[in-house]
């Protein structure tokens, strides 16, 4: 299975972006992996490790602004579509011009 979860934070004050920070830290800290920028995502083995995922992102959670968590299986995970646009990156990916130190 896998823990989803979706954040929408205030930032305006300097409390806030700390909360926001910490939030964030405890979410990688645990093993969430980030899928986009406040979507956050974690395997769990089963539904019992799904709820610890839960109750541990509860009271971790920042008393303001708003979180949300969706468990799915691996089945519905994996029908997810994904449609990127034009890549661009100035990362090279081909062997040209390879330094091997």
């Amino acid at each position: 299975m896998r823990v989803l979860v979706f954040f929408d934070l205030p930032v305006v004050t300097a409390e806030q972006r700390r909360e926001y920070v910490k939030f964030r830290k405890f979410l990688l800290k645990n093993g969430f992996l980030m899928l986009q920028e406040s979507v956050y995502c974690k395997i769990a083995l089963n539904g019992t490790a799904v709820r610890g995922i839960v109750d541990s992102v509860h009271k971790n959670s920042p008393p303001e602004g708003l979180v949300q968590l969706l468990s799915v299986t691996e089945k519905q995970y994996s029908k997810m579509d994904l449609i990127v646009g034009e890549t661009k990156s100035e990362v090279l990916d081909s062997d040209e011009r390879l330094v091997i130190l």
